[in-house]
């Protein structure tokens, strides 16, 4: 990965003799060239890929509470066209080398945290109310109200618990963990197994891992992307070399398709149901639902539009990101257009610093990643070929690239370890995300006033605390 541009600081010049794409981008204003940004734009598309084929994966093996699936044809077609969409309109309204696809994160509480409790269209229907409370908050001002309620450090663990969650979620999708006999929570290898890992289809898991780890490790840009192409390239290998049952796979089978080209399903467009689930979930659980939507979304991408900004050399003296509001408006309506889609929240993606890495500085580098996902919907059948066990690669991975962040919480103050730790282990460990977000604001308020630091706490902590207490406490009250 070139890192020679990613210290240039803006730089004036003046705009005679400069195209209008040149001025519109400020391309020689950041030190850029079209060149840069069209190979930082297609490293970008490698690098973040994978999700045309993890968010089918994750969204088309759960079920709603009808027991339902969503088809993961249709979701290979509405999660390429949502990414593609809202990354164009982030390079031309935000201007900024930032791509946009479903968020790991909001996806994992969108497949297991909304749709047992409700209908796909009602859980999508959720994702839409996401969007327009993140734009009313950019648009208002209310976004630093909120921003400044959570402690920093219980920010940070909630990245990581949801990283852990979605790790957990992929060694379970790759066969490489599963339920455990004998009394144990958790054992290697499927259920059938007895604890020992076999099979080939695990293989390929493995050697999946260690080839985009070893990527990563080396600075490979795109280095997730293909340790899926690498695994699956195997699969495909295998699954027809031994004869393999499809069965064997858990799932979809590597099986190659009639055709690499056919028609995109857009089946899934507009089918959502904005109100439903206040009645079906109930308004309690709704609202959970739709405040961890919204934090998982919100906090995450303000997080990581800083950090691109910083990578790239464009935010200022005192770390501000140009351009930041309609950077942010844009990602709400990404969540917006995710819930359209029915493919899950399109928020912005931190693999774009690997496009940065490779010289993007605009929002062009963005409109030409944009641009590629559009072109991939014709290519779906291509997308169907994927295991899960090779998908589940980029789950594991891209829960190591959130667990970095756990450095930057202050362990040696007890207060700040205790509320941080059980947000990240209740998280996996109930297998739910909401739990572990409720239990760390309980736990910090309560260690918090125990210090003599009630103070600190402030007015819409202590709310959250109540609001999650009487949701942990209702079904013991009868409610």
């Amino acid at each position: 990965m070139t890192t020679r541009d990613s210290a240039q600081r803006p730089q004036t010049t003046p705009h005679e003799g400069r195209s209008w794409l040149d001025r519109y981008f400020s391309i020689t204003a950041r030190g850029s060239t079209p060149a840069r940004e069209l190979r930082g734009g297609l490293t970008t598309f490698m690098a973040m890929a994978y999700i045309i084929v993890l968010n089918p994966v994750i969204l088309g093996g759960a079920t709603d509470i009808n027991g339902d699936h969503l088809d993961p044809a249709q979701l290979t077609t509405m999660t390429a066209l949502s990414a593609g969409l809202v990354t164009i309109m982030m390079g031309v309204v935000g201007r900024a080398p930032i791509a946009c696809a479903a968020a790991l994160g909001v996806m994992a509480v969108v497949a297991y945290q909304a749709a047992p409790n409700m209908t796909w269209p009602e859980a999508m229907g959720l994702v839409v109310w996401q969007g327009l409370i993140i734009i009313a908050m950019v648009v208002t001002g209310v976004r630093t109200a909120v921003m400044n309620a959570l402690p920093r450090n219980l920010k940070i663990a909630i990245g990581v618990g949801i990283g852990l969650f979605v790790t957990l979620i992929g060694l379970k999708n790759a066969g490489f963990v599963s339920r455990g006999e004998g009394g144990s929570l958790l054992q290697l290898g499927a259920e059938t197994d007895g604890g020992h890992l076999l099979g080939w289809p695990v293989l390929i898991f493995v050697i999946g891992l260690a080839l985009a780890s070893i990527l990563l490790v080396r600075g490979i840009p795109g280095a997730i992307f293909y340790g899926i192409v690498g695994a699956t390239a195997l699969a495909v290998i295998v699954h027809y070399a031994f004869g393999l049952d499809a069965a064997q796979w858990g799932g979809g089978a590597p099986e190659l398709p009639g055709s690499l080209v056919a028609a995109p399903d857009f089946g899934l467009l507009f089918q959502v149901d904005l109100l439903g689930a206040w009645t079906t979930a109930g308004p309690t659980t709704a609202g959970v639902i739709l405040f961890t939507l919204v934090l998982a979304g919100f906090f995450d991408a303000v997080g990581t539009i800083l950090a691109i900004g910083a990578k790239a050399g464009i935010t200022d003296e005192n770390g501000a990101m140009p351009r930041v509001n309609q950077i942010l408006v844009t990602d709400g309506t990404g969540a917006v257009v995710g819930g359209l889609t029915s493919s899950s929240a399109t928020l912005v993606f931190v693999e774009s610093t690997a496009g940065v890495g490779e010289g993007a500085r605009t929002g062009l580098s963005s409109v030409v990643t944009g641009a590629l996902f559009l072109t991939a919907i014709v290519f779906a059948p291509v997308f169907s070929i994927v295991p899960a066990q090779a998908a589940s690669v980029a789950m594991v991975l891209v829960g190591a690239l959130m667990m970095t962040h756990i450095a930057d919480i202050d362990w040696s103050d007890m207060g700040v370890a205790v509320p941080a730790f059980l947000t990240i282990a209740m998280m996996p460990f109930a297998f739910d995300i909401a739990s572990g977000i409720g239990i760390g604001i309980i736990a910090h308020t309560v260690l918090r006033t125990v210090q003599g630091r009630a103070r600190d706490v402030g007015w819409l902590m202590w709310i959250l605390t109540g609001v999650f207490v009487f949701d942990f406490s209702m079904h013991a009250l009868g409610l």
